[in-house]
């Protein structure tokens, strides 16, 4: 078997063949996983006593916080393939990457502030977290931007593929951004390692939404990686007899 799996990888056919079985199972596991996750976090869990129902928005918050930082390591390592081993199938990964990406931060981002206001007494504090989380959003729009300024592709893909390992930097800034400096932030309430401090009610519909969170990147991932394979690959046979145009 050895390195056979690796370099299957690396084929956009074997790729696009493979994933046209999963996608339909990953989109309706996806979607069973945010229905539960949704109503048990919105419906059921118990009311915080310290900050009533607005603490619900960890719900959205924390899963696509957790999404945008995976999510950045994922486009950097399929970045570092692409340049390492010249394999095309990790830049059209990169690249389909990088919007979901600064999707999801986004929504860390305007979920971090809609529940600033009632906690903090703000929408908006330029402390460690936030501001590193604003370059993050920034470090993907500069792979968006890249990718649509070369006219050559294989430019596109290696200058994205060094930003995108450049920024990496940026991550283990932001995991610990609230242990390092002081700010309105408070610890990381759900820890992998060691007790953590949210109550098990709230913690396991928490859990099922990051779950959901991880399974509907997925999907969104290779559905993208799927549509760029189409687009790159589109004046091959295989691609051709796909769109019935051979």
């Amino acid at each position: 078997m050895g390195w056979q799996w690796f370099h299957r990888l690396g084929s956009p056919k074997w790729f696009y063949e493979k994933t046209s079985i999963w996608q339909p199972w990953l989109g309706f596991s996806a979607l069973a996983l945010l229905l539960v996750g949704v109503s048990w976090g919105l419906g059921f869990a118990p009311t915080d006593y310290k900050q009533g129902n607005s603490y619900r928005i960890i719900y959205i918050h924390v899963p696509a916080s957790f999404l945008a930082l995976a999510g950045y390591y994922t486009m950097a390592i399929a970045g570092a393939v692409g340049l390492i081993w010249r394999m095309k199938l990790s830049f059209m990964v990169m690249k389909a990457a990088a919007p979901i990406g600064a999707v999801l931060t986004f929504v860390s981002l305007c979920s971090g502030a809609i529940w600033g206001k009632p906690t903090w007494g703000t929408y908006w504090e330029w402390d460690a977290r936030i501001t590193s989380m604003l370059i993050l959003f920034f470090l993907y729009l500069g792979v968006i931007a890249l990718q649509h300024s070369y006219r050559n592709q294989e430019a596109a893909d290696k200058t994205s593929a060094i930003l995108s390992l450049v920024g990496t930097v940026n991550i283990p800034i932001i995991y610990k951004s609230v242990d390092w400096w002081y700010s309105l932030h408070q610890p990381a309430t759900l820890k992998l390692s060691g007790p953590s401090s949210i109550d098990p009610s709230m913690a396991w519909p928490l859990i099922t939404m990051i779950l959901a969170f991880y399974v509907t990147y997925a999907w969104l991932l290779i559905d993208r990686t799927r549509l760029e394979i189409l687009n790159r690959e589109r004046k091959s046979r295989w691609v051709q007899a796909i769109m019935g145009l051979k």
